[in-house]
């Protein structure tokens, strides 16, 4: 380890004693100008006193996600190589939530800091951090229209910026793995496939569904309108969407009228528990059910099954948690900046809530690479877009969404989370196909 005198070296010490490990895979640099750590190595870099006053009174990824959303750390140059080192590293190599300091530990922590000066009140959070979190009880409809604006409502504009002319959130199917990571080019290079990779989603989503001319179709957590638009313009569906966002059915139901669908697309703002005016002939819920909770997704599947006529098909779409029974740490950076309340269950956990209310599984997609590259892409079209970025939402808010969708590239590429789209079918009706290759 190579070290300039000055505040480095300490800061070096205090943040391997938060991340439990011997050896920083990173370069930290101080706010005097000092550096401590491996040559070359990607760069952390402390702006202020402030970020160790942060890590002081949040010892573990709060306060480190705190830091970097008000601007107190900064990591300059490739966010992926920051971010792929600094998740080696003890704690962040592990799954579950950051494990408590001892009180040696606190010690060490609290005499760097008065050694540097960083002693003082706990800073404010960040503006962007979630006024949801732990009000009222968890997954009440109030609640949950409460956590889905926290997220969704943040601008059109914005999340234009950052989807494209697509406007799909969630994963992308991708033709082939020629495309890479190795590099910044590379996300360039997705970025410029992302509107055909998700064209290509919903197309699949559509063919899985086995959707014709006609059909009734509900879309649980619409978004913006697009598998709506895609399902009634390409497959002569009609379709009702439903969002908790007003922003997402304000835009959705604009596009719907450009694009001379508003006859077969009803766009709602409504939760999935009050629809009454069911059967339909298929569903579609991309993205979505990461809002429902644990305990709640038998009640989920239930609910659809109802909603469905004999023979109907439903398609989940979902992020599951690869990464062994835990249950989420309520004060790490997701729920308290990016998703409140959300909770990512295991596909078995998924396929077991579909079983068991009555579902028979047709087929059950595992596109966890897909994602990895779709984020990327979405990283590379907001740092290409940043000053606009920072105009439309807020400096903040900006750098939330590219630690969250870095920090979640890296996740899927490491199999600690995955997402995978589950095909059942409510019995009666028609048989499905013998194959798959009907939807292939």
């Amino acid at each position: 380890m190579t070290t300039h005198k000055g505040h480095a070296a300490r800061l070096a010490q205090a943040l391997s004693v938060v991340l439990d490990t011997e050896e920083l895979p990173l370069r930290l640099r101080a706010w005097d100008g000092s550096e401590a750590g491996p040559e070359g190595a990607p760069v952390l870099e402390f702006r202020s006193r402030r970020a160790l006053r942060r890590i002081l009174w949040s010892p573990g990824q709060l306060g480190l996600s705190r830091a970097y959303v008000a601007g107190d750390i900064d990591s300059p140059g490739d966010i992926f190589a920051a971010f792929t080192a600094l998740s080696s590293a003890g704690k962040f190599a592990e799954p579950g939530p950051f494990r408590r300091l001892t009180a040696r530990e606190m010690w060490t922590l609290l005499r760097t800091a008065v050694r540097l000066g960083a002693l003082g009140p706990n800073p404010a959070p960040p503006p962007e951090e979630a006024k949801v979190v732990k009000k009222g009880r968890l997954h009440s409809r109030r609640r949950d229209s409460a956590a889905i604006s926290h997220h969704y409502d943040v601008g059109n504009d914005f999340y234009a910026l950052v989807l494209g002319q697509s406007m799909v959130y969630s994963c992308a199917v991708w033709p082939d793995g020629s495309y890479g990571t190795e590099s910044p080019e590379s996300g360039n290079r997705l970025a410029a496939g992302l509107e055909e990779a998700q064209e290509a989603k919903l197309d699949l989503v559509c063919r899985k569904l086995g959707l014709r001319p006609g059909m009734r179709v509900l879309d649980v957590g619409c978004g913006w309108g697009s598998f709506a638009l895609h399902a009634a313009g390409k497959y002569g569906a009609t379709v009702v969407g439903i969002t908790l966002s007003t922003e997402q059915a304000n835009l959705a139901r604009k596009r719907a009228a450009e694009a001379g669908l508003t006859e077969r697309v009803d766009i709602r703002v409504q939760d999935y528990r009050d629809i009454g005016d069911g059967p339909f002939d298929a569903i579609s819920s991309i993205g979505m059910s990461e809002h429902v909770g644990r305990e709640q997704t038998p009640a989920y599947a239930a609910a659809l099954f109802s909603l469905l006529r004999p023979g109907g098909r439903l398609l989940n779409h979902a992020i599951s948690w690869n990464a062994g029974p835990t249950r989420p740490d309520p004060d790490s950076f997701i729920p308290r900046y990016v998703f409140p309340d959300g909770e990512m269950i295991s596909l078995g956990e998924m396929v077991a809530a579909l079983e068991g209310t009555g579902f028979e599984v047709l087929d059950v997609e595992a596109l966890r690479r897909h994602y990895a590259l779709t984020l990327r892409a979405w990283v590379s079209r907001l740092e290409a877009n940043w000053d606009h970025a920072v105009k439309l939402a807020s400096l903040g808010r900006a750098r939330v969404w590219r630690l969250y969708m870095a920090s979640s590239a890296l996740g899927f590429e490491g199999g600690l989370t995955g997402v995978n789209q589950v095909l059942v079918q409510r019995p009666g009706g028609d048989e499905p196909p013998l194959r798959r290759t009907a939807w292939l």
